[in-house]
């Protein structure tokens, strides 16, 4: 952002014109923080209130066609993750870059950055239409210097702690049931935006390790269910598929790539949430695709965090 600059023509004159400035400066963004705050309370008034007329009847249902238009979508992307295990090409999403952009990518990753991009799963060239619903799709990538892909799993798969690793996103967590890698998983998110939601998730996850030096995994949602007074005597889930639409779906897929003197960790997420109406899309849009990315960047940081402070306990 620039400031604007006033010519001093004089000493009175440049006060009297500095503060008029200043004032006229304040006022703009007075103004523009009013709206914004106003834009923030119609997104959570948009998203909370069951019963406005903006969403029509209170809650919303998960359609048949809308969970069809999603099994689409995953499983192109899971066909294309198949493919890169398969060839051994582009483990790691920042490979695709051209290389001066590939470089600097790995050279921030070795600086402690989370790199992230948003994605497209196209069919035959074309996007997949998803009537009553939205697709969030990304990537998010963190370097852990020192790190081997054991350290890494051993965070991943310790589900009975990751309410520890990832709080305050992760209020509850547990395993139900293990059967050499193959775990089911009970989560339970909290995620706060302007409005508080708590769900309670179910995940179908198989790990995969490839070679001493690789290893991945796949996770699917089986049973995604909204929180109603949570904490309180009254709590209560609702039935899956049949309430806000703050998410309906959830697939994962894990990398873990040991090499350059630690371990490279990749999470791509693709979620499925009900849709937003066109008279407030342009306002709640930005607001609503903005939660999985900044939830994603959030678990790749407390990923590191986590091995890193194994690495550090198993040292002492």
């Amino acid at each position: 952002m620039t400031k604007g600059f006033i010519k001093r023509d004089g000493v009175r004159q440049n006060r009297s014109m500095g503060s008029r400035y200043e004032w006229a400066e304040a006022i703009g963004i007075a103004v523009r923080v009013r709206f914004a705050v106003r834009a923030v309370l119609c997104v959570a008034l948009a998203l909370a209130t069951s019963g406005s007329t903006t969403f029509g009847a209170p809650g919303v249902e998960l359609r048949p066609a809308t969970n069809a238009a999603y099994d689409r979508y995953v499983a192109l992307t899971d066909q294309r993750n198949n493919q890169e295990l398969k060839t051994n090409q582009h483990l790691l999403w920042i490979d695709s870059l051209r290389e001066g952009d590939r470089a600097k990518a790995y050279a921030d990753l070795k600086q402690g950055q989370v790199k992230m991009r948003k994605l497209d799963t196209l069919d035959n060239g074309a996007e997949i239409p998803v009537p009553g619903g939205m697709i969030h799709h990304w990537v998010g990538l963190a370097f852990i210097p020192g790190a081997h892909v054991d350290d890494v799993l051993a965070i991943l798969q310790d589900y009975n702690h990751q309410s520890t690793y990832y709080a305050p996103d992760v209020v509850q967590s547990r395993i139900e049931s293990r059967e050499g890698d193959h775990f089911r998983v009970f989560l339970r998110f909290r995620r706060h935006k302007v409005v508080t939601v708590v769900l309670d998730t179910e995940h179908d996850v198989h790990y995969f390790r490839d070679s001493p030096t690789l290893a991945h995994s796949r996770s699917a949602t089986v049973r995604i269910s909204q929180v109603d007074n949570p904490g309180k005597k009254d709590e209560h889930d609702r039935p899956p598929g049949d309430d806000d639409g703050f998410l309906w779906r959830m697939d994962t897929w894990w990398r873990v790539v040991e090499r350059d003197g630690g371990a490279y960790v990749q999470s791509e997420v693709v979620s499925l949430t009900r849709d937003i109406p066109t008279g407030v899309a342009w306002l709640v849009r930005p607001f609503v695709t903005s939660i999985p990315e900044e939830s994603l960047a959030f678990t790749m940081e407390a990923t590191r965090k986590a091995v890193e402070n194994r690495m550090g306990q198993r040292g002492k």
